[in-house]
């Protein structure tokens, strides 16, 4: 089985940051502004919108 490697060329932020988002929406079941504060604290802003797309 093959896997498509996935492409971020036209994202603003870096894959890990990405994936971070992504992994802390899944796994403890955050709305889009928690996950939006939880990075904030982080010193990374980004707006929930962002996340939503």
């Amino acid at each position: 089985m093959q896997t498509q490697e996935i492409s971020y060329k036209l994202y603003r932020f870096p894959p890990q940051i990405i994936a971070h988002i992504v992994w802390l929406y899944v796994r403890f079941n955050l709305s889009l502004r928690e996950a939006e504060e939880l990075m904030l604290e982080r010193g990374v802003d980004v707006s929930y919108e962002t996340i939503r797309r």
